[in-house]
């Protein structure tokens, strides 16, 4: 099972299986007294790459500063289709390496919609998550949830680098990947262990394969310099953004990197910065039994002995695959994949009682679908590369990098934290990059940015993928006076648009007027 940090499909894919969205309560707002922030200009570009000495790459030459968009008709992509009227697309160039800024250059594919009103303040650039989301293809899909952002911003997004239409990596094809789904994540035995590191080395070898070069180019620091090279070709003068899940960390990396060319930031659903590989994944394992444990308690069960009957039916399905009605069986890994994904929205809750009776029933169908949709597997079997994009740039990062005899000495910590997703959180820590070809840049992303511009961090309590307890840590590290906490008492992975008026107007505000929240500010 891959890491899961993801947002864009995930979410897609839970709303499709639930009508509406998670709700939440509201709140008048009385909670946190708002004080007014700058606003700032966006009547021009700051004439170099660097915001401050936080960057030590040489800034990009002026044939890429000046270079002037194509903006043209988006069009069809083999996972999407055309967006329509509104939206636009480009290429922007740059660097495939960043510290030869003047040498081989690379394109990302970038949409936008332009503002609907006259008080235009700028562009507003999202990042979806995953690592390894499109945001070409993901904006328009979110793009009602933004109606209001529009009248003032340009709502812009782009795949980074190695992601779909940006130089994209797949490191496998369809049937190879069907293929390997009956390998074992969490092995029991010496063989399955042999087993499930060869095909992590495996994948490996066809990521490295595929992405040649780009192998070595694909970290969160080089999409962060894009993102500040972006903000110079829009012609914006600060950079406003929308990070989600992964883009949180790639909001707080930019921030450290260029402060002073912060404008308005939101980290929703942030990820914790002091986490490394294996806190990551203590995190996670957290994060989804807590959101487990509040679906258990809503349909009445006690969580601890709901988790226990959902673990032996794992085990069951470890040791028996379900069949599905069609004619593929249902695994272990898929079986805990399915449960996954409907616990990122409250609104999937029912959905995921619906495939856990059919489970106990001896029908794996609904789970197995479930799980196609975490996988962006289609009706005709082709696979999304999300997770294929995930792990290149992931990889690229994480310095820490566990054996198989680490990992196994961790799994009675990680089944402690949770009997259902403990064992592959654990055993992840080994395979996610085992035998990666490219070392890790980091133990923990640096986010610090002292002198930046207030930056708004919403954590929510109930989130599965970044847990609560990372929101405030990310707060904390941007810097005293720089990371604002906004806090949703609610469930599901993602605060804005999620239903809560008291979340929403906040953003707004702070999107749209410059109104920075009290520091602690709670939506219940």
């Amino acid at each position: 099972m891959a890491r899961i940090v993801r947002w864009t499909a995930l979410t897609a894919a839970a709303a499709l299986l639930a009508a509406g969205c998670g709700s939440g309560s509201s709140d008048d707002g009385k909670d946190g007294e708002e004080s007014s922030g700058g606003r700032s200009s966006a009547t021009a570009p700051s004439s170099g790459s660097s915001g401050t000495a936080g960057d030590t790459a040489d800034p990009p030459p002026s044939s890429l500063t000046s270079q002037k968009l194509d903006w043209g008709r988006c069009e069809a992509t083999a996972d999407a289709p055309a967006p329509g009227g509104d939206w636009q697309c480009a290429t922007l160039k740059v660097p495939l390496d960043w510290a030869e800024p003047s040498g081989e250059t690379i394109g990302l594919a970038l949409i936008r919609a332009k503002a609907t009103g006259d008080d235009r303040i700028g562009s507003l650039l999202f990042n979806f998550g995953g690592p390894g989301g499109s945001g070409v293809s993901g904006l328009p899909s979110f793009a009602s949830s933004y109606a209001l952002l529009r009248e003032r911003y340009d709502l812009v997004s782009w795949d980074p680098r190695g992601v779909a239409a940006s130089e994209g990596v797949r490191c496998r094809g369809d049937k190879e990947i069907q293929a390997t789904e009956a390998v074992d994540v969490t092995p029991d035995t010496g063989a399955e262990e042999k087993a499930y590191l060869r095909d992590a080395a495996d994948f490996a070898k066809g990521c490295e394969k595929d992405a040649g070069e780009l192998m070595a180019h694909a970290s969160t620091t080089d999409t962060a310099r894009d993102m500040d090279l972006m903000r110079q070709v829009l012609g914006d003068a600060k950079l406003h953004y929308f990070g989600i899940s992964y883009g949180t960390e790639l909001g707080g990396v930019y921030a450290h990197l260029f402060p002073r060319n912060v404008g308005r930031l939101i980290l929703d659903a942030a990820v914790d910065p002091t986490a490394g590989r294996v806190g990551h994944a203590e995190n996670q394992a957290r994060g989804f039994q807590r959101a487990l444990d509040n679906y258990l308690k809503s349909t009445g069960q006690d969580p601890e002995e709901g988790s226990r009957k959902i673990a032996d039916l794992l085990d069951r399905i470890d040791a028996d695959p379900l069949p599905t009605s069609s004619g593929r069986e249902l695994t272990q890994t898929l079986a805990v994949t399915g449960i996954a994904l409907p616990l990122y929205n409250q609104s999937s809750w029912p959905t995921l009682t619906s495939a856990l009776t059919a489970a106990e029933e001896g029908d794996g169908s609904e789970l197995l679908a479930l799980a196609d949709g975490y996988n962006e597997r289609d009706a005709s079997g082709h696979y999304g590369t999300t997770t294929h994009s995930q792990r290149v740039i992931s990889c690229s990062d994480d310095k820490e990098r566990p054996t198989a005899a680490e990992a196994k000495k961790l799994l009675p910590k990680f089944e402690k934290i949770s009997p259902v997703f403990g064992d592959f959180f654990g055993w992840d820590t080994a395979g996610f990059c085992h035998d990666w070809p490219v070392p890790g840049q980091f133990e923990t992303p640096e986010v610090s940015a002292p002198g930046a511009a207030p930056i708004l961090v919403v954590g929510t309590t109930g989130d599965p993928a970044t847990p609560y307890e990372g929101a405030r840590r990310m707060a904390d590290e941007l810097g005293r006076g720089v990371g604002v906490m906004l806090t949703w008492k609610g469930e599901g992975h993602g605060a804005y648009g999620n239903g809560n008026d008291c979340i929403d107007s906040t953003v707004n505000a702070y999107l749209l007027g410059g109104k920075v929240p009290k520091d602690g500010k709670v939506c219940s």
